[in-house]
């Protein structure tokens, strides 16, 4: 899903282990922590190393709440079913009481209602943008326990819209995943681009794992849309790209950040993606952004670029200050209560490493609250679970990606506003 060149995940636990062994003679106890995260993919993979980074951090600065911290990681493989099985065996079987995770919205779903929900454990995903969860949450169904540090379906869709008018299409046909992101990109990418005077002339859904997906691209192809909206991962993204273009449809495409991916670019080919634009959500230009980059950076010697690797580690960090705020022993449900108490824009700011980490130790040891300062700015959290976020639109370069254009959070909430 992610636009993203790493070193080996092996490199990223290896220094855990390491910084582990420094401090381990601080504390006698290890609380372990799970983590669902598809590293059996390309995009994964940096994912789960970006929360490993920030596990790392957090026990160089003495751990949370008096112990070192182990994630216990396992591949969900973006299927539902294997990341809720990994999903009970964290819970059940090592007690953990945070879970970080998934990515896909089609994983966290299933995760949520039926493993972290009712065995209480708090469930912090990096990377789901449904807002299928935000309606969960509002009828009371995620009991408090879900958090997410990726803007909602609703800031790409819109972008998209943005990027569909300022264009100058006047119609585009839409093909999404299968799933529950995609229905969700789908139902709300097709109400934006009417609600700026672009026709959708078809929406189609395509399933995971066809042979072949001529028969809906010629579907697509027969209303002669100006251009086409996919909301897709890379496999079926290449695939249904290359029956596009193949059978002569327009190079005017728009894509979702899912798409922003390597897989996709060398697949397709750049000779056919010089027309694209895609979307994305975007950390701030902020001091804190910045730090978080420089330090990404140092450890894994390449940069942040993938748009889930700054939400995981505002994630993880997190979950660890309001692991740290609970206290030892916490049950799930207070860790999740604590989430305000380190996430207070009253409170006293804290930098996003490791000296952040022990001053936010020593506020909260003094009953105050901390406003974290992440790698996605000052992260807050409503009623539901949900933050907002800045906007970019993005185009392919021969060797990745490049920024076209970035909206701050006030330009993406005012044009979210205009659409409803």
């Amino acid at each position: 899903m992610f636009n993203h060149t790493h070193r080996a995940a092996s490199a990223g636990l290896a220094f855990g282990l390491a910084v582990l062994g420094t401090t381990a003679s601080a504390q006698e106890c290890t609380t372990k922590i799970g983590a669902v995260l598809p590293t059996s993919v390309d995009w994964g993979r940096p994912i789960a190393e970006t929360a490993q980074f920030a596990v790392d951090q957090v026990n160089e600065a003495g751990g949370a709440a008096g112990c070192q911290i182990e994630m216990v990681l396992r591949d969900t493989q973006v299927d539902p079913k294997v990341g809720v099985d990994a999903a009970k065996a964290l819970v059940d079987l090592e007690g953990v009481k945070v879970m970080l995770g998934a990515v896909s919205s089609g994983v966290s779903m299933p995760i949520l209602t039926s493993v972290t929900v009712p065995g209480g454990v708090m469930q912090m995903s990096c990377c789901s943008s449904s807002t299928a969860f935000t309606g969960l949450a509002e009828e009371g169904k995620t009991e408090g326990l879900w958090f997410r540090t990726f803007a909602t379906t609703a800031v790409q869709s819109a972008i998209g819209a943005k990027v569909a008018q300022d264009q100058g299409y006047g119609s585009v046909a839409i093909l999404y995943k299968n799933d529950d992101w995609g229905q969700d990109m789908g139902r709300m990418i097709a109400a934006d681009f009417e609600a700026v005077g672009v026709a959708v002339t078809t929406s189609i859904a395509i399933n995971d794992a066809q042979p072949s997906y001529r028969a809906e691209v010629t579907e697509a192809l027969r209303t002669q849309p100006d251009a086409i909206y996919l909301a897709l991962y890379p496999a079926e993204g290449t695939a249904a790209v290359r029956e596009w273009i193949s059978l002569g449809g327009t190079q005017n495409m728009i894509l979702a950040n899912s798409l922003k991916s390597d897989e996709f670019r060398e697949n397709v080919g750049m000779q056919y993606l010089g027309s694209a634009l895609g979307t994305d959500t975007s950390s701030p230009r902020s001091d804190s952004a910045d730090a978080f980059r420089a330090a990404y950076m140092a450890r894994f010697d390449s940069e942040p670029n993938g748009p889930g690797l700054a939400n995981s580690y505002d994630a993880t960090m997190i979950a660890l200050l309001a692991m740290e705020a609970a206290g030892p022993d916490a049950t799930g449900a207070q860790i999740a209560e604590a989430v305000a108490r380190v996430t207070d824009p009253a409170g006293t700011p804290v930098t996003a490493d490791a000296a952040g980490f022990a001053q936010a130790r020593d506020v909260l040891g003094g009953g105050g609250t901390v406003a974290y300062q992440g790698a996605t700015g000052n992260v807050q959290f409503d009623v539901n679970g949900d933050v907002s976020a800045p906007a970019v639109v993005w185009s392919f370069t021969e060797t990745g990606t490049q920024e076209v254009s970035y909206l701050p959070l006030d330009e993406v909430d005012a044009f979210i506003g205009s659409l409803r």
